[in-house]
This record gives C-alpha cells, structure tokens and sequence, in this order.
C-alpha cells in the first residue's frame, strides 16, 4: 500500500497531497506549526490557503515531521526555497533509504547559488539517485479545483523520473517526463521574476502589447541564463518554460504578478510583504537570478531593473524608458 508525504502546507503542497489523497493514496502532509496542523486536521481543511475544499479521509495533516517521513514510498518536499536546507535536516533522520524525493519548490538558494535538487543532493547524499524535480502550469487553486493542466517531472533517472510521474498523475494533472533537471528548475523559478515584471505593465496601463512584449523577451532572458548553466534550450518552450510563464503572468492568482501590480500602484516592498502570508519567490529569485548571471558572464537587462525598483527604489516607469532605449540587439542574441 502506498504510502505519501508532503513536506510544507502552503498552497502548493496542500493542493499536491490532495491530489495523491483523493486518488485513495494515504497521504500525510506536515506543517511545522502545532497549532495550524491541529487546525487543519480537525477542521478538514485549509483556510489559509485554500479555504472551501473539503480534505478527503486519506488525507492527514501532522506537526510531527517522523510521522510524515517515515516509511513513505514517495516524499514531496514543498517547503519556501530559503528555508529547503534547514527542513531537510529535520527530514533525514527519519528518511527511508528507498523513499523517492520530489521537489516542488522553485527557487534558488541564494547564500549559495544552487538549485533544490542540488541542496537536498547535499544534504541526503544517501538520496542523490531518487531525486526528482516537478514544475509547469500549475496555479494552486485550479488545480486544487481539479481543472486541467500539465506539468514536467524531471530526474537524472528515467525510472525515477516515471515512477514519479505514475503516482502523481491523475485525470485533472497531466505529467510528462523529462532528463533535464537543470531546466525545469531554472525554468519555474526563473520565471516569477519575469511575473513580477508582468504584473507590473498591466498595474502601469502599458497595454497588451508591452505586456506581450516582456513576456517575450523574459523567455529569452531565462533561457540565455540557463543554456549557459547547462540546460536544453528546448525546455523553455515547453511547460516548465513558456507554459509556467503564460500560467504566472497572466493570472491574477499569481503571487508574484500581483506583487508586480501593487508595486506598480506604488507601495512600498516592505508594506506588501508585510500584508500577505504568501511567499513571493520572484524576490528572492531575483537577487539569485543576478549573481549566476555574474557567475556565467549573461546579460539580463530585465532581471536588473526589477532588482533595482524592488531593492533600490528606480521609479518603473524610468525603468521602462532605460530598457526602450538600450542599444539593439539580434532577437536571438545570447540563445542561438
């Protein structure tokens, strides 16, 4: 019998444990707070997050981080990218030898420039061979909901990578495989940077065209950074590229794209930090994002600017009319 865990309870690993609950998988999904696992357990549901959808019975909820580790066929591990090392101590004493590792978090540390397979590789050595990385389309709520999408779930192992995507396919989630790891999680989190951005053109009243325009030249930015860190160029047309930065710049659901528009109405950063419980990882990516540019030697004129009107106060609408006004480029320049 299978056996389930989701580490983090935020949106994201809330919907992925329902999903594998209602296929009648027994799933335990932990919160490191007492408090709201009691809550949820109790209640049948998460508020929070997502609050009107009921939990099914194969669904339990738990602050006790073994109860959730141990003896689990398949653990997923949703937890903040900046707080991913720290919960993976709390994991590896209670982790299973033969237990498969799914990564859904998207992001990159930023002390030290790795990507989340890359640090649980490091802290479970023991795992390194069974990790696998998932990521596409994938807005909580809809998916939650059970309204169709795709994702891609890649891993060095193609076995992995399948058995993965046997247990976390269901009729509403279409998953396809994939060998590159370095893709697929530049691709997701990479691309809440350019969602920020986004949300920032509509919040300006620039229009369709600037919008389509920025999401256009943020493929490119991405995939400059990620062909040279070694990813297939291919991965960014595909659902952990362009279809993950249609799904985040495009829907208000979008953490990050709603981050852009409140900045574009001109509050501060830290007063919108200050009034969601949601993390935005776009902010985090984005320092990230400029250091492995500085690593590799790639331009990222769209990743700069963001940083500077997150970081550094640059009024948007300068930043717009800096990035109109740079020297020409080839359309393909730094890709091909």
């Amino acid at each position: 019998m299978v056996a389930v865990g989701v580490i983090g309870s935020g949106a994201w690993g809330t919907t992925l444990a329902l999903l594998l609950a209602r296929k009648g998988i027994a799933t335990t999904l932990w919160d490191h707070q007492a408090a709201r696992a009691q809550e949820m357990q109790s209640q049948r549901e998460n508020k929070m997050f997502l609050p009107g959808i009921t939990f099914p019975e194969t669904l339990r909820v738990t602050a006790e981080i073994g109860e959730a580790v141990r003896e689990k066929e398949l653990l997923i591990l949703v937890t903040p990218s900046q707080r991913m090392r720290e919960n993976l101590r709390l994991v590896a004493p209670h982790l299973s030898p033969q237990t498969l590792l799914v990564s859904a978090s998207k992001g990159v540390e930023i002390e030290s420039l790795k990507r989340m397979s890359e640090v649980i590789a490091e802290e479970l050595p023991a795992s390194a061979g069974r990790i696998a990385v998932l990521s596409g389309p994938n807005l909580s709520p809809e998916v939650a909901r059970e309204k169709p999408t795709a994702a891609v779930i890649a891993s060095q192992s193609t076995e992995v990578a399948i058995a993965c995507r046997d247990l976390l396919t269901t009729r509403h989630l279409r998953i396809y495989t994939s060998d590159d790891v370095v893709g697929v999680e530049l691709g997701g989190a990479l691309k809440n940077i350019i969602a920020i951005g986004a949300g920032m053109t509509e919040g300006l009243g620039y229009g369709d065209n600037a919008k389509g325009a920025f999401i256009t030249r943020g493929v490119a930015e991405i995939a400059r950074l990620g062909i040279a860190a070694g990813a297939n160029p291919m991965t960014f047309a595909g659902l952990a590229g362009i279809g993950d930065l249609i799904a985040t710049c495009a829907s208000p659901l979008s953490r990050n794209q709603r981050l852009g528009r409140r900045l574009a109405a001109g509050e501060k950063l830290d007063d919108i930090l200050a009034s969601t419980h949601s993390v935005a990882e776009g902010i985090y990516i984005t320092r990230a994002a400029l250091k492995l540019a500085e690593r590799f030697h790639v331009e990222m004129p769209l990743t700069t600017k963001l940083s500077q009107i997150l970081f550094q106060g640059l009024d948007p609408h300068k930043a717009v009319l800096e990035l109109m006004m740079r020297d020409p480029k080839d359309e393909r320049e730094g890709i091909m």
